[in-house]
């Protein structure tokens, strides 16, 4: 994005309140990304964080206990899913919150989905190929969080690479080099 000029810059910042604040108000109103942003954190309450969460907890849940026809699918659900965690996390601001949920929907496909991930061949591949990416991003977003946090997620983290290393996706997280357990070892 390129910088204001240093005199257009100056005749702006001279500009009347009012004509500013109307400028300001048709700027905003051209990103919907950052109305969102502006409407999270100036108009929600503080409980406003906690709500979307368990908004997108409920939506991550029902979606992949049902039946898939393929695990083609099930990986588009997946994809759509965590598309709509990386958004929250755009609009909030909510690290933790990104990788809490996205711990929960991997953890919720292995648990839901046990015959999908049973087998690596064919057309399991990319679904497979996508949770042990995903849990490989996962740890690398957890390990960025605060110490404090590693305590709180410790037991889904640990819970989802025993389950990643008994599903059919061992061998793609041994060679993305997933670790097999995640602790104060492994820091």
């Amino acid at each position: 994005m390129p910088a204001l000029p240093p005199d257009l810059r100056k005749a702006l910042f001279n500009l009347p309140q009012k004509e500013k604040d109307q400028l300001l108000a048709r700027l905003v109103s051209q990103d919907a990304v950052l109305v969102e942003q502006l409407g999270f954190r100036l108009l929600e309450g503080p409980d406003a964080l906690a709500d979307r969460r368990q908004l997108l907890r409920t939506q991550i849940d029902d979606p992949v206990r049902g039946f898939h026809q393929t695990p083609n699918d099930l990986l588009v659900i997946v994809r759509q899913l965590q598309s709509r965690i990386g958004y929250h996390a755009r609009i909030t601001d909510d690290a933790f919150g990104e990788v809490e949920l996205t711990l929960r929907l991997l953890n919720r496909v292995f648990e839901h989905q046990p015959a999908l991930v049973s087998r690596l061949h064919g057309p399991t591949q990319p679904l497979l190929q996508h949770l042990a990416k995903r849990t490989h991003e996962a740890l690398r977003q957890t390990e960025k969080l605060h110490a404090d946090y590693h305590l709180e997620l410790a037991e889904a983290v640990n819970q989802l690479l025993g389950r990643l290393y008994a599903s059919a996706a061992a061998p793609l997280a041994r060679e993305l080099g997933v670790p097999k357990q995640w602790g104060d070892a492994d820091r």
